[in-house]
């Protein structure tokens, strides 16, 4: 998986058959950063631009270079040969995501992934979803379910560049749509302001102070007041949408960078409050699981439900979106279906995914 922080890949290896304590057993897992020319190259491919058709194709072969590295150094780790691997799900790089006008492009070359890896490739999870009428996303819902449901009603936020959540309650419909931004202007922030990745544990958000009168032209952004089904991404949130908002106000980066802390967990917060009121406990995932400002925040915006990230349930917040699409992987190989159209807007239950055998 390479999600909307377009940092790089996380890969793992999963045994479904093996797993004695949830749906599936954790064999190894491996992360491989971007080469820092092909992650300003997908962000540059985010706007139309010269000579895009080619440089995407060239972008989707690095791509599916780092995809292959990954695939096979998570192969390597588990002591395994490609030959014991059934299938590699590998949702591709989002650069663009119109569900309003019925379509989203994940950059991807799947087949020389297959040919790299030698390991069959399960590719373009959205489009059927898309096709019946839904979102497309998110689409890790329904392995969440598998994953976190139980005895007790919770949410799972996973907070990437942008923030979904899934209603799990103990009966009745799951439920889940994206939230907004989640690490996507925060990290955008830090690295036109201080360099490097990202704000690690928040510190610099720490130094600042909350502008109430910034956050509140923040949430008057349509999305947020839309109803599920939604999705959104980088089409919406960048750094242009930052730069209209901050127009003609003299607000300090910190205090900027401790405004978008609260923008992220406020509207987290707030979905959960609105929709998923009865849950009992927040679990929580994603790069923004690590950003310790972050959790005070919403953890203090939550109260008094518990929040606690995915590892008191055994599973790091780095491994859950990766396991994931080895899960949807699994299911398209078996015909089931991968979506759930309480969650996407889809007119019903849709197989997903293309197969590249090896």
């Amino acid at each position: 998986m390479s999600g909307t922080s377009m940092d790089g890949v996380d890969a793992v290896v999963a045994d479904f058959a093996a797993a004695t304590r949830g749906p599936c057993a954790l064999l190894a897992a491996v992360q491989v950063p971007f080469a820092p020319e092909l992650a300003d190259e997908l962000r540059a491919l985010q706007r139309s631009g010269v000579d895009e058709l080619a440089r995407a194709a060239r972008a989707a072969n690095a791509l599916a270079d780092t995809y292959a590295d990954a695939i096979t150094g998570a192969v390597g780790e588990a002591g395994i040969a490609a030959a014991d691997i059934v299938a590699a799900g590998v949702h591709g790089q989002t650069l663009r995501h119109r569900p309003d006008e019925g379509w989203t492009l994940q950059l991807n070359n799947p087949a020389r992934v297959a040919e790299r890896t030698g390991v069959a490739i399960v590719a373009d999870f959205r489009s059927r979803d898309l096709a019946a009428g839904g979102e497309g996303a998110p689409l890790v819902p329904a392995f969440h379910a598998a994953l976190f449901g139980g005895s007790e009603h919770r949410v799972v936020v996973n907070l990437g560049g942008i923030a979904n959540l899934t209603d799990l309650p103990v009966h009745g419909e799951v439920r889940g749509f994206d939230t907004g931004p989640g690490n996507v202007l925060l990290d955008h922030w830090h690295v036109r302001h201080r360099g490097g990745p990202c704000d690690r544990d928040g510190a610099w958000s720490r130094t600042g102070r909350v502008d109430e009168a910034l956050l509140t032209t923040f949430l008057a952004e349509p999305f947020f007041a839309r109803v599920p089904p939604k999705s959104t991404g980088r089409d919406l949130f960048h750094g242009e949408w930052l730069d209209a908002r901050l127009a003609g106000r003299a607000v300090a980066p910190a205090d900027v960078q401790a405004t978008l802390v609260a923008l992220t967990a406020r509207t987290v917060a707030d979905a959960v409050l609105t929709h998923c009121a009865a849950a009992a406990g927040v679990l929580v995932c994603g790069g923004g699981a690590k950003n310790a400002a972050l959790m005070d925040v919403l953890t203090a915006a939550l109260a008094p439900r518990a929040v606690a990230t995915t590892a008191a349930h055994g599973v790091a917040v780095e491994h859950v979106e990766a396991l994931a699409f080895a899960w949807l992987a699994r299911e398209a190989l078996a015909g089931r279906p991968g979506n759930l159209p309480a969650v996407t807007g889809a007119r019903g239950s849709r197989v997903l995914g293309a197969i590249y055998p090896r």
